[in-house]
C-alpha cells in the first residue's frame, strides 16, 4: 500500500503520512470521463435526485429523508473525497445507500465529475 503526505498546519507544516484508499488511488489513474459520469447518474442517481440534481426526483419524493440538492452550498462545500465516500459507502440512516459492489471505482470518480458540472448549472 502506498502512502502519501499530508501538510496540516496553522503557523507552520506539521507534515503526516497517512494511506491512500483504493478508491483514492484508482481516482488519481485517469481523468473522469463526464459522458459516462452522465450515464451513470441517470441510470442510478436521477430517480432520487432528479435530472438537474435538485434532489426532486419522483423516487426521492416518498422518502423520509430527502435526496442531497447538489445545488445546495452545504454539498458544494464537500470535498470530493467526501462525496465519494458518500457514493461508496452509503449514508447512516438515509436511505443513500452504498453502490460499492455495483459501480467501480472508475464510475464513481465518473459520477462524481459529473455531479460537480451538474451542481454548477442555472436554472
Amino acid at each position: 500500500m502506498s502512502t502519501r503526505l499530508i501538510a496540516i498546519g496553522l503557523a507552520g507544516c506539521l507534515v503526516l503520512p497517512a494511506l491512500a484508499t483504493p478508491l483514492e488511488a484508482a481516482a488519481q489513474d485517469y481523468p473522469p470521463d463526464l459522458v459516462r459520469g452522465k450515464a451513470v447518474y441517470e441510470r442510478h442517481c436521477q430517480g432520487c435526485h432528479g435530472p438537474e440534481g435538485y434532489g426532486d426526483g419522483p423516487a426521492g419524493e416518498s422518502l423520509t429523508v430527502r435526496p442531497a440538492d447538489f445545488h445546495r452550498l452545504r454539498s458544494s462545500l464537500k470535498s470530493d473525497e467526501e462525496l465519494l465516500r458518500t457514493i461508496e459507502h452509503g449514508v447512516v440512516f438515509s436511505p443513500m445507500h452504498s453502490w460499492r459492489g455495483q459501480l467501480t471505482n472508475e464510475e464513481m470518480t465518473d459520477v462524481l465529475a459529473y455531479i460537480r458540472q451538474l451542481s454548477q448549472q442555472v436554472p
